[in-house]
């Protein structure tokens, strides 16, 4: 070994001289790819997924796995008139099962209707969830996982006077 290669070995680590024959091991085909029509196939089965772990969970215990929001089905808006206060125990459930609700209060007077919307409210507030008024008596109350997204008069009146400049031109 010349004293360039012992420098070399010292600094970068020992050389490996390797031969033609070692590399000839590596393209080797196997018995299960062969040529067909210039082309590699491989004669393998598909590989089938793993099964789930199963969780083994004391007396009591509650699993602590969520489903990520992305794998739920799509977005439910659901279109409720109450008629009595009560009615607002179960609108509650429908926002804790990560449902909008689109709330007319057209059929309760304007007692009631304060008391619904300020139940809902604070449920709402619970859940981290987002509420909005849509018009006179009727409110869009929807969960954390959906944002609601509102388009200001000001941005709304830009956006009408550019439609319309561009709709004369």
């Amino acid at each position: 070994m010349s004293i360039v290669q012992k420098f070399k070995s010292f600094w970068f680590g020992p050389t490996d001289q390797y031969d033609q024959e070692d590399f000839e091991d590596l393209f080797e085909t196997s018995d299960d790819v062969y040529a067909t029509n210039g082309q590699l196939a491989l004669d393998r089965q598909p590989m089938e997924a793993p099964p789930p772990p199963s969780i083994n969970m004391g007396v009591g215990q509650r699993s602590k796995v969520v489903d990520h929001p992305s794998a739920q089905a799509a977005s439910e808006v659901l279109v409720i008139e109450p008629r009595q206060f009560e009615e607002s125990i179960e609108i509650v459930d429908h926002l804790r099962n990560r449902k909008s609700v689109l709330l007319n209060l057209h059929m309760l007077d304007n007692e009631q209707s304060q008391r619904v919307v300020d139940f809902l409210s604070g449920a709402t507030w619970a859940i981290d969830g987002h509420q909005q008024r849509i018009g006179d008596g009727v409110f869009l109350f929807a969960p954390a996982s959906v944002t609601i997204s509102t388009e200001s008069n000001s941005a709304k009146a830009l956006k009408d006077a550019f439609w319309m400049q561009a709709q004369t031109l």
